[in-house]
């Protein structure tokens, strides 16, 4: 995890740096500029308008009584795509808007659902969870109700 986390932070921005410069260098610094603030602001109304998009179908599938959980992962991938839309670079542009066309996406969210699935365990259905304090056969709970309104005083 450590590795990745570094390579994330370090090799990624060395080689859009040197993507900038090269594309500075083949067509000119200001157009460079340009184009990475260009980006920038397309990219965030982009994510705006998939954000709020997203928002409603969660709020829809809320309203009848559904998990929204597709929406709710395509939501995270609108989220990370407008990150890495207004961090400078081509290859980060080109992977936010990637993830802002819907059909990429839930490519995306089948690969990132299916990840989740694995990580996560599930007992089989009827299984009771364990305790390790109880015998398994005992499935009687000893309870004492106390009403203390209509307790009497003696």
């Amino acid at each position: 995890m450590f590795l990745r986390l570094l390579l994330l932070f370090t090799l990624i921005p060395l080689v859009e740096l040197a993507i900038l410069i090269q594309v500075a260098r083949y067509t000119s610094l200001p157009f460079t500029f340009g184009l990475v603030i260009a980006t920038g602001v397309l990219g965030a109304a982009l994510a705006r308008h998939e954000g709020l998009r997203c928002l409603q179908e969660i709020q829809r599938r809320a309203g009848r009584g559904e998990m929204p959980t597709d929406a709710l992962l395509e939501g995270l991938m609108i989220l990370i795509a407008g990150v890495v839309l207004i961090t400078p670079g081509i290859l980060t542009d080109l992977s936010g808007f990637a993830l802002l066309v819907p059909p990429i996406r839930r490519v995306f969210r089948r690969w990132l659902a299916r990840r989740i699935r694995a990580r996560l365990v599930f007992p089989p259905p009827g299984a009771r969870p364990p305790f390790p304090d109880q015998p398994e056969h005992d499935q009687i709970i000893d309870v004492k109700i106390i009403d203390a309104e209509n307790r009497e005083s003696k």
